[in-house]
């Protein structure tokens, strides 16, 4: 069933104890839509971009049966960058550097024939941009996802919670689910979250695992695969929706069962993400290595009592 995504697409330059890149490209779009395809083809891309891009990478995703027609390519002027070094944890990061260039004034238009998807993907933005995304669609979506951060909890917490409203399922880590419900305890902050409108929510807790809450006290948790070596941790939380998101598409139901299932998928995929810098592991990564990874997950809380 088709697939919307809305995201960045930009440029990034990372540091880790591992090495450092140049500039390779990143943004939110770019690792969602690749995860995605791993599972399913039928996907649409709405996102902005400079005349500088990596068009081999934009070509790259039409190979890969992506719908990259919604992507903007503004002549004369520079794509999204972000710099970052990340810390020994690698859970914690400086940002050196940040230019939103044509991300600054991004409006999100949408082609005709993208404009009634069945599966939505709503990538980290301004909310106000992924309020008019939603606005611009011809029909409502079976399962509408978002995902966003404590930067737009800081700056745009009115919009953050309007668009909060229009989703069916809020994506975000265990300091963001803290800031946004204003309780430490994760149960109580997913009940408070789920007030504000999404019936289901995601809490990504890194090396740790992820949550997922549903409706009459549903929870599930997927653990997270024990790694020697994470060469690149960015990314990773678009992997894991980009892996979400396709997975549910690909067995078109949007139930609690099936998410448990494609909760083990999104974590899958973004296991792979942080093996190298950049989109580079996530381009390269067969069906075949998918389906054995979301084996081991699996393999991983087994148990027979």
């Amino acid at each position: 069933m088709s697939i919307l995504i809305i995201g960045s697409m930009a440029f990034d330059a990372i540091e880790t104890p591992y090495g450092k890149t140049g500039k390779i490209v990143g943004g939110s779009a770019s690792f969602i839509s690749l995860a995605a395809a791993k599972q399913t083809k039928d996907i649409g891309l709405v996102a902005v971009v400079g005349e500088d891009f990596d068009m081999d990478f934009l070509n790259g995703l039409k190979n890969d049966g992506i719908d990259t027609s919604g992507v903007q390519i503004k002549k004369g002027e520079k794509s999204f960058f972000w710099s970052g070094k990340y810390h020994l944890d690698m859970n914690s990061r400086d940002t050196l550097v940040t230019e939103l260039n044509v991300l600054g004034d991004f409006d999100p238009i949408i082609p005709e024939h993208l404009a009634q998807p069945d599966y939505v993907m709503l990538g980290n933005l301004a909310p106000a941009v992924q309020i008019s995304t939603l606005n611009r669609l011809k029909k409502k979506p079976k399962l509408t996802v978002l995902d966003t951060m404590n930067f737009w909890m800081d700056i745009a917490l009115d919009d953050l919670k309007e668009v909060i409203t229009m989703v069916d399922v809020l994506t975000i880590n265990d300091e963001e689910a803290r800031q946004l419900s204003g309780e430490y305890s994760l149960v109580k902050a997913a009940a408070k979250i789920r007030e504000m409108g999404p019936q289901t929510l995601i809490i990504k807790k890194g090396e740790h695992g992820a949550l997922l809450f549903g409706q009459e006290d549903e929870i599930f948790f997927c653990p997270a695969l024990p790694l020697e070596e994470v060469f690149d941790p960015t990314g990773a939380g678009d992997s894991f929706a980009g892996g979400f998101l396709g997975y549910m598409a690909s067995k078109n139901a949007t139930d609690f069962e099936t998410m448990k299932q494609a909760i083990v998928y999104g974590s899958a995929t973004a296991s792979f993400c942080v093996e190298k810098f950049g989109t580079e592991r996530i381009a390269q990564l067969s069906e075949e290595e998918l389906h054995e990874r979301a084996r081991k997950f699996i393999s991983l809380s087994a148990v027979s009592l």
